[in-house]
């Protein structure tokens, strides 16, 4: 089942959502093709320092993050990756690296890469290694109102 902060979040927003339970996967390319999704309509998620504050960037499982990018969309002096002991106890409820794209639920910043509004749907990890919940695009954006940008 998703990370019940999630799920109810996303039932009491009234959000169309499928979870897709998968083998357990860890890397985004062993997830997308686990769960048969395209690489580029699974979003994942990479904590980052931003000025030493913790934030989400969000983009395609098929794409890095380009710090020099990061810094132009978020106005940071520095971006960084966050270390796991950075974020670890923020996710009580997700296992480590599984986390969903929705800061909001945990008072971070969200940056989302453009490219994945191209896509109609995403699909995110939804607190396990074992499922991911696929949603419009549209009702992502509308939930989580990431900050969006090129940024990989």
């Amino acid at each position: 089942m998703p990370a019940k902060k999630l799920k109810e979040f996303l039932d009491a927003n009234g959000a169309k959502y499928v979870v897709i339970r998968h083998s357990p996967a860890y890397t985004a390319q062993e997830i997308a093709a686990s769960a048969h999704v395209s690489g580029r309509e699974l979003a994942k998620t990479v904590m980052v320092k931003l000025d030493g504050e913790l934030a989400m960037a969000v983009l395609p499982a098929t794409a890095s993050v380009d710090f020099g990018l990061l810094e132009e969309v978020s106005g940071a002096q520095t971006a960084e990756l966050a270390r796991e002991g950075d974020f670890r106890d923020r996710f009580a409820e997700c296992e480590l690296g599984a986390m969903p794209p929705f800061g909001n639920l945990y008072g971070l910043d969200v940056y989302a890469d453009r490219r994945l509004a191209e896509d109609e749907t995403i699909a995110f990890n939804a607190g396990t290694h074992k499922e991911l919940v696929k949603l419009a695009y549209e009702d992502f954006a509308r939930l989580v109102k990431p900050k969006v940008g090129r940024f990989s």
